[in-house]
């Protein structure tokens, strides 16, 4: 993929930054869909998603003197989001509000499907299912396996997202997929460990 075109982050944060609201707008638009996806995997509500972003984004163009440029624009941004999840899903979600952009977005198109429906079918479910196990998980296994194994973010990415050391990304990377298999086997209604199998 080719990057985008026009000035780039920096320029924008800078121009946000002196009250240009269209500079802002253009981030928005380069970095939304990414941090949507993201949000929705650790949500799991595409409505509760929408909202989380507004949130996010009305946020970062609040708090933009607090961007230092010591990391990428779209990392500060996935950590705001992050933290917005958590926030609004300790609120109960109960605050709504007005969409960021003020013109229609044009939607995304989907993939071609030409599988059989019943494949289309298991694939779905099985997607749900690892939906419903990732929302068993405490908030930061959910966002370290979102990072690495769903947006498929480097172990220096996530140390930066996060704010841990890289050896630390590594270490919880393996507990959260751990405790993420043990929630499927549950779910798919296997025994959640052997740890008390008599052989």
């Amino acid at each position: 993929m080719s990057p985008p075109a026009g000035p780039d982050d920096r320029d924008l944060v800078e121009r946000s930054r002196r009250g240009d609201g269209e500079a802002f707008g253009r981030l928005v638009e380069r970095h939304q869909d990414r941090i949507y996806t993201a949000v929705l995997r650790f949500c799991g509500d595409p409505e509760d998603a929408r909202d989380i972003v507004q949130r996010a984004f009305i946020n970062a163009w609040r708090r933009l003197e607090a961007f230092k440029g010591d990391c990428a624009f779209s990392t500060w941004m996935y950590r705001i989001a992050f933290n917005e999840s958590v926030s609004f899903r300790r609120e109960g979600g109960r605050r709504k509000l007005v969409p960021i952009q003020g013109r229609d977005e044009e939607p995304v198109a989907e993939p071609v499907d030409d599988r059989r429906p019943s494949e289309r079918m298991e694939v779905e479910e099985g997607r749900r299912k690892v939906q419903e196990a990732l929302n068993l998980l405490d908030p930061g296994e959910r966002k370290i396996l979102i990072l690495k194994e769903l947006e498929e973010r480097s172990y220096d990415e996530i140390a930066e997202i996060l704010e841990i050391p890289k050896g630390t990304v590594r270490s919880r990377l393996f507990r959260a997929r751990e405790a993420l298999r043990e929630k499927l086997k549950v779910l798919m209604g296997a025994p959640a460990s052997r740890a008390n199998s008599g052989n």
